[in-house]
């Protein structure tokens, strides 16, 4: 009798090779938004409901698939792809009409910020669903931080002549880090490497054999890797 092998939970390559359409719907599909949608919904009530809730939010999911750098790149696609304006839920009798402002995303994103625990829920079920699939999920872990440049440019400390005010345009809650990577050249010398930017830093517990996050948080730049990482690890033993 021929062995037929076991398949992994996915393969990056079988996501690779789904077309970008195909790729957006699979993360809509599995992604346990539902009750965010809801409360975002419910604050809503009976307002003016001219670009709804679920399509605006598919639609950011879709610039992260795709990686567009802003929004107005996103906005861009939006207005020129009609197949993916249906699949995020966009009314297909509006045409580009149907595609929200610059503002209306600055809002959402902003009320999304509102709602940062529930957004934090939905990652966690992602986890206890892998876990119930892997049993052997969470064994190997590395831990890391990574830079988030803003599109602000940001101030050194000694040209800032007074505290910014947030209104809107500037980017108030970043700051400047820096981060040293050191080696070994194969002649045996030594090369040091620094890397300075205004922005923020997301430090990431990951299960190395499956290459998925375990857990995660988002931090001014400045902050210390060790510092945050013992924090990760009390977190993700509670």
């Amino acid at each position: 009798m021929a062995i037929i092998p076991q398949k992994q939970l996915f393969g990056w390559q079988e996501i690779d090779e789904l077309g970008d359409l195909q790729r957006l719907m699979l993360v809509m599909n599995h992604l346990p938004a539902e009750e965010l949608m809801k409360k975002l919904e419910q604050e809503r009530g009976k307002g003016r409901d001219d670009y709804p809730v679920r399509p605006v939010w598919n639609s950011v999911l879709a610039g992260i698939v795709y990686q567009h750098p802003s929004i107005e790149s996103l906005r861009r696609e939006l207005l020129r792809n009609g197949q993916l304006r249906e699949i995020c839920g966009f009314d297909l009798c509006l045409g580009e009409r149907a595609v929200p402002p610059a503002y209306v995303y600055s809002r959402f994103c902003r009320k999304l910020m509102s709602y940062a625990d529930e957004v934090e829920k939905i990652f966690l079920r992602l986890v206890e669903e892998i876990k119930t699939l892997l049993p052997d999920f969470g064994r190997v872990l590395a831990i890391d931080s990574k830079a988030i440049g803003s599109l602000a440019r940001g101030q050194k400390r000694d040209q800032e002549e007074k505290p910014q005010k947030p209104d809107g345009r500037r980017d108030t809650d970043a700051d400047f880090g820096k981060k040293t990577y050191r080696g070994r050249r194969k002649g045996g010398t030594l090369w040091e490497k620094v890397v300075s930017w205004f922005g923020y830093k997301l430090h990431l517990i990951v299960d190395t054999i499956y290459e998925l996050p375990v857990n995660f948080s988002v931090t001014k730049a400045s902050v210390s890797d060790v510092q945050e990482g013992h924090k990760l690890i009390d977190r993700l033993a509670e």
